[in-house]
């Protein structure tokens, strides 16, 4: 994870200070690549505990074409909890600014009252996020389009095609969105008998956001790979706003103090029968040693 810890360093050496959506402003480069190598290793950051039940989790739920975060909730995972919570708070007239004191325990709250049946499941709805346009893209006559089932049939007949894509920024959709896609657009490469991806993140929290997202595309990869009867490539993650929070400069500094440790090796347990019948159970990670975690606030 080399490039990832030099990114930071970088970041926090040279980035420019700019203000951001959030109110929390931002330490910011624009404009930057890293490669990983998925046959020397699962890219998952070792320097601090990288939480792989939810991103494997959150992968799952994109891929089922998910939009509302209960499915989450009851797997305990809150990563896009508190954007459904402020909304409900805003819409009851009730405190929704999420740097007020107590905002964790309120958001808590919040999913309890979901998990519950207390309220409508529709507030915990996020709009056509990620798993709408991956799944369900809608076109102009009406019907709806499969992307990740058309990138795979893709591989599998045509592996030499330079249209192996997949794009969540849908423009009309945007204003319907919690929040607009941040990883929104990546494409396949058959190389041989290794298939490689290429992620465009157009804005990426570097301490929280960018372990996730790696682990998540490089665990695409391995799936996709699975269903196409080829190895793993390469992960290339391109960045547009590369940038560290204010609120996780400390952070940064203590986790580029610590040293790496060798990467962890995926397993992939059982090859079921298409790209979207994949579980949890199914992913196997060994050998995965990490530094303690480090908490951190979300921008939201």
């Amino acid at each position: 994870m080399q490039p990832y810890l030099d990114l930071l360093r970088h970041v926090l050496e040279n980035g420019i200070e700019r203000a951001d959506r959030t109110g929390t402003g931002t330490r910011s480069v624009f404009g930057h690549q890293m490669r990983f190598d998925l046959q020397a290793g699962f890219p998952l950051v070792t320097t601090k505990k990288t939480w792989f039940y939810g991103l494997a989790h959150e992968m799952l739920w994109f891929l089922s074409g998910g939009t509302n975060i209960l499915p989450l909730v009851e797997k305990g995972i809150s990563i896009w909890s508190d954007w459904p919570a402020r909304h409900y708070f805003e819409a009851h007239g009730l405190e929704a600014d999420p740097h007020a004191d107590g905002w964790r325990a309120r958001v808590k709250a919040f999913e309890g009252k979901l998990l519950k049946g207390e309220i409508d499941p529709a507030w915990g709805e996020l709009g056509p996020v990620y798993g709408k346009q991956w799944r369900r893209w809608l076109a102009p006559d009406g019907q709806e389009i499969d992307q990740i089932a058309r990138l795979v049939e893709g591989i599998r007949t045509n592996p030499d095609s330079r249209r192996h894509l997949v794009n969540a920024w849908n423009v009309a959709d945007l204003g319907a969105m919690a929040l607009p896609p941040c990883h929104l657009f990546f494409q396949f490469y058959v190389g041989g008998s290794r298939l490689s991806c290429h992620l465009y993140v157009r804005s990426n929290d570097l301490f929280l956001g960018a372990p996730f997202n790696i682990a998540q595309y490089a665990l695409l990869t391995h799936l996709v790979a699975q269903q196409c009867d080829l190895a793993v490539g390469e992960l290339v993650y391109t960045i547009g706003d590369a940038h560290v929070y204010n609120t996780h400069f400390e952070q940064v500094a203590e986790q580029l103090t610590r040293t790496p440790y060798p990467l962890p090796t995926l397993v992939l347990k059982r090859r079921p029968p298409s790209i979207f019948d994949y579980r949890f159970d199914d992913f196997e990670l060994l050998n995965y040693r990490h530094h303690e975690a480090i908490r951190a606030p979300v921008a939201v």
